[in-house]
């Protein structure tokens, strides 16, 4: 119940009722915007109840089963010989898991306002929910929900040097959820048309506690109804997940940093990729972590990937998350060569920490300690971060002229340089390693870099840097007339022999 305390004789707008109140009284009113769903008369029981069962059937899949007690009052409401009660009794068994009722007027118009499903959410997981449906236009189109509270917490690269910030640290604050309708078998992809059905709305949240979402719902562009009254406005109370505390053991019985994929049992992702932040990358599954680190996880039943390179067996195994505020997962890896023993080593000397699929927004690219983490992750002897056009500015602060201090004696971290994004990459993409100074003679901007590869090439080796270019590789075509028989496989399909091109 709500209340409105006593004032002079006026009228009172409250929750969309207008109200009349004289002064002295003390007015109880029942909330006009109460979560109960209107009772949707005048359907077809057949197609209804068919629809039900459906929905009954995809909550199963989904791992958000009817409770034994809406089971058995759904089923009596489907074997009724009385369709009329059995319309009501369908929507008073579905009706509370709805935490939204949509309203499509004739006119294909989309209204939307808050159901009775508890507003509770999970951080680090996903919550099944209902949609109510009450379809008057006969819309057979694709419920659509979205969010700006859904939108994208980081930005790919746009090339830039200088990259635009699309993206602040002030909206990556509100956009703490993620949506998704369920629309696969059982259901149907599209609205069926009948005048009542009832769809899946699945949420992620990225955060515990009090957090509002925005919900707008639609069949197609420009259907949503006038004066916001398409959107339903929420506040949830996201449940707190389990802290689950890492210890990473080597083949040597030393803690080490691994790399690890953890997939529920619907091979969802966490942490979930569309709302990563460094040290984990939104463009890849696994995140890389070490003795005493920790991962949110839901609790739950989750399988597991877990390795350290090439170099490491790739291990797998089940691990079950229970209730509580913390658990600890022991992960031993599995070495099947040593090749730094054998005088050979590991390393990759084309690293990006901001470009390509990168961030730019709202930090342009990683800090060299994310880098750090990751060449320990894949036990990269060397790793060499090669700073070019886009973030340039920003990223060649991280430069140094010599080994990184982060470094250890078996994982060597360097920052250099590829000339991509420069005036002379039509000529070639060229990689300058083991650089002391990474602004080329008289310049200050990338404009002013030379338009051509050789005047480059020659600074970098006067400065006895490892130099030549990248990608020397791609689309190489050799015609079969240039091979001879050697050693290594030609390029060309039509070879029937080992031949090496010259």
């Amino acid at each position: 119940m709500a209340f409105i305390k006593r004032c002079r004789r006026h009228v009172i707008a409250y929750c969309g009722c207008y109200l009349l109140a004289t002064a002295g009284d003390v007015v109880h009113v029942k909330n006009s915007r109460a979560e109960s769903l209107p009772i949707v008369h005048g359907v077809d029981f057949q197609p209804l109840s068919a629809q039900a069962e459906r929905v009954a059937q995809s909550l199963d899949l989904l791992g958000a089963p009817l409770s034994e007690t809406q089971r058995v009052a759904l089923n009596e409401a489907l074997s009724t010989e009385k369709p009329a009660e059995a319309i009501e009794k369908i929507q008073q068994v579905l009706d509370p898991l709805c935490l939204v009722g949509v309203h499509i007027n004739p006119e294909s118009r989309v209204k939307a306002h808050p159901g009775e499903a508890p507003k509770r959410l999970m951080e680090q997981g996903w919550r099944v929910f209902l949609v109510k449906v009450h379809n008057e236009g006969g819309v057979t189109a694709s419920l659509r929900c979205e969010s700006p509270n859904a939108d994208p917490v980081g930005d790919s690269s746009s090339g830039s040097a200088e990259p635009e910030q699309i993206i602040t640290n002030s909206d990556v604050v509100q956009r703490w959820l993620d949506v998704s309708m369920y629309n696969k078998q059982p259901l149907n992809e599209r609205l069926t048309g009948l005048e009542l059905e009832y769809r899946i709305l699945e949420l992620f949240s990225r955060d515990r506690g009090k957090r509002e979402a925005k919900l707008e719902f639609d069949v197609g562009q420009g259907t949503q109804d006038l004066g916001f009254r398409s959107e339903a406005n929420i506040l949830f109370q996201c449940e707190p997940s389990v802290i689950v505390q890492f210890e990473v053991v080597d083949h040597d019985g030393k803690p080490t940093i691994g790399q690890f994929t953890f997939r529920d049992e619907r091979k969802r992702v966490y942490p979930a990729r569309s709302k990563r932040a460094p040290p984990d990358f939104f463009f890849q599954d696994q995140v890389y972590r070490g003795t005493a680190d920790e991962i949110r996880l839901p609790p739950g039943k989750y399988h597991v990937t877990y390795t350290r390179g090439p170099e490491y067996h790739i291990s797998e195994r089940e691990i079950d998350v229970p209730t509580g505020d913390s658990h600890k997962e022991r992960f031993r890896l599995k070495r099947w060569i040593e090749l730094a023993k054998l005088g050979w080593f590991s390393g990759d000397h084309h690293v990006h920490a901001a470009g390509c699929t990168h961030y730019s927004a709202p930090a342009q690219g990683v800090d060299p300690g994310d880098m750090m983490r990751h060449i320990l992750g894949e036990d990269l002897n060397v790793g060499c971060v090669l700073t070019w056009g886009p973030c340039w500015y920003h990223q060649k602060n991280n430069f140094k002229g010599a080994v990184d201090a982060l470094s250890t004696p078996q994982h060597l971290m360097r920052y250099d340089v590829e000339v991509s994004g420069f005036p002379s990459s039509h000529s070639g993409h060229l990689v300058l390693l083991r650089l002391t100074e990474d602004d080329y003679p008289g310049t200050k901007r990338i404009e002013d870099w030379p338009s051509w590869d050789l005047p480059i090439l020659q600074w970098g080796k006067e400065q006895g840097g490892v130099v030549g270019f990248a990608h020397s590789g791609w689309g190489l075509e050799v015609p079969a007339t240039t091979c001879r028989p050697m050693t290594y496989p030609c390029t060309t399909a039509s070879a029937q022999t080992s031949t090496l091109w010259t």
